[in-house]
């Protein structure tokens, strides 16, 4: 049975009082508690039942080597679609003309080390962050995007692969997403969103959310969402965010909603059917936390980009992924502990797409690469500025790379010469802060990026490193939807990426 705390409703003007059911309905200008806050109330939840659902192999309080623990935060700047390695920071040189990238070579901090003309801003800060030139998998039927996206985001490989690659719905047997798993286990200590999804869903084709959830953990661990309406090619929608779940309604008065009294009688008494449409949300766990996070404002003023001065809003660039990032900063700033930014444009599309099948050449020099360059940048030189790159981990990666050979057909698609299927035997990704070292290259590609030469580094591994910063063992256990036991993922932390 449902019991949430409070008073029955009495006159506002007296202080001495406690909550009242009104004071409840109108949270967030929704019905009961404001259920729109469904993901954001059970997410403040620090469950008793679920710290005592895991395990660990080996003793988490044993410093497990470089890096570890040094996080309080991660932002993952996903590039879904699968950017070319070859033609943003893993160029070659005399290589076979469908090869080699047809951008120019430039110089950055760290003498040797090139990256294409498209990435002028990051050249100038690579000595503020490690690149991984050897991230590589076998792919085993995740030559796909949606597929490979599942792996890169749980650490496991999905049961169900049709033949195009394509996966079934998000499922409550899903493994959770990297992001639920931290925040269950770093659980926040003041009233913030814990772990905040945006611009748009992990989403590729028909399939929606699929490796962006906390499956098995259950909603509780969830995502805070935030979707903005508006077409993926409108750069200023991330100015009209909508955060109504996370705003008081003018009439209710924020001394009513600190006070710490019980409603549970009247409401019981009297509302049944809302009793039946919310028991599984275990909202009794939730209430206070929810409602202490709408008081605060913490949240709310966090997504406030109007607050940020012409200079710093031009730094990652006016667009959605540049505010993205800068959102993203906001909220680790506020106390958020995972963010996470999905590129704005889902593959198999044109545009702003890393799926450059065809026209490489041109999407990628005035679309796609300008906005990853201001972003990424940007968002590096903005947390080392503000102290907060040493407690906050950024990770810029992509589900695979492209194939070194223009016009070649690797996955089934059809690709022109000026186009590059999926590759996940090499690629690129950035990792940077909590530690991490600085100007420094882990891995190294062969002759044509086509395989890593020296230290690969699988998925699971850079997932592993994920968990390692926050100081939680990757092999800590958790129970699956059919209570089996299963490891967070089964790899090892890199600690050669760690100073």
């Amino acid at each position: 049975m449902l019991h949430i705390k409070g008073e029955a409703g009495k006159d506002v003007c007296d202080r001495g009082l406690g909550r009242t059911r009104r004071d409840i309905l109108q949270v967030g200008g929704s019905s009961m508690l404001g259920l729109s806050l469904a993901n954001m109330l059970q997410l403040q939840s620090a469950s008793a039942a679920a710290g005592a659902a895991s395990n660990t192999k080996g003793n988490s309080d044993i410093s497990g080597g470089p890096g570890w623990g040094k996080a309080k935060s991660v932002i993952m700047c996903y590039l879904q679609g699968g950017p070319s390695h070859l033609d943003l920071w893993d160029p070659k040189e005399n290589v076979p003309d469908n090869v080699k990238s047809v951008f120019s070579n430039i110089s950055t901090k760290i003498p040797g080390t090139q990256f294409t003309e498209n990435l002028p801003k990051l050249a100038q800060i690579n000595d503020k962050f490690t690149m991984i030139r050897s991230m590589s998998y076998t792919p085993n039927g995740l030559f796909n995007h949606t597929a490979a996206i599942y792996q890169m985001m749980t650490g496991y490989t999905t049961d169900k692969v049709s033949p195009s690659g394509q996966l079934e719905p998000p499922s409550p047997k899903d493994f959770p997403n990297f992001g639920s798993n931290i925040v269950r286990l770093r659980p926040l200590e003041e009233p913030m969103l814990p772990f905040v999804m945006l611009p748009r869903p992990l989403q590729e084709s028909n399939v929606v959310g699929k490796g962006g959830t906390a499956g098995f953990l259950g909603k509780a661990y969830d995502p805070y969402t935030l979707y903005p309406t508006g077409d993926d090619m409108d750069m200023k929608k991330m100015t009209r965010i909508k955060i109504d779940d996370l705003k008081l309604r003018p009439e209710v008065f924020s001394v009513r909603l600190n006070r710490r009294a019980s409603l549970r009688n009247t409401i019981n008494a009297g509302m049944p059917k809302i009793e039946e449409a919310v028991k599984d949300l275990n909202l009794n766990q939730y209430y206070d936390r929810a409602l202490d996070l709408i008081v605060s404002g913490r949240a709310r003023e966090a997504f406030d980009l109007g607050s940020e001065s012409h200079a710093m809003r031009e730094q990652y660039g006016r667009n959605t992924f540049g505010d993205s990032c800068l959102l993203a900063r906001r909220l680790v700033e506020a106390g958020t502990r995972v963010v996470e930014v999905v590129w704005p444009k889902v593959a198999n599309s044109d545009n702003h797409s890393w799926d450059h099948h065809v026209g490489l050449s041109k999407r990628m020099k005035d679309q796609s690469a300008p906005m990853l360059d201001g972003a990424i940048s940007g968002l590096i030189s903005d947390l080392d500025e503000r102290g907060l790159l040493d407690e906050t981990l950024v990770v810029v990666v992509g589900e695979f790379g492209r194939s070194p050979e223009r016009g070649v057909s690797t996955s089934g698609n059809g690709n022109s010469d000026d186009g590059r299927d999926h590759w996940p035997y090499c690629y690129t990704g950035i990792i940077a802060g909590a530690g991490v070292k600085r100007g420094n290259v882990h891995g190294k590609s062969d002759k044509t990026a086509s395989s890593p030469l020296e230290d690969p580094v699988h998925p699971q591994e850079l997932l592993a490193s994920i968990y390692h910063s926050f100081g939680i063992d990757p092999e800590t256990i958790v129970y699956n939807h059919l209570n089996q036991p299963r490891e967070l993922v089964k790899g090892e932390a890199v600690h050669s990426f760690f100073a």
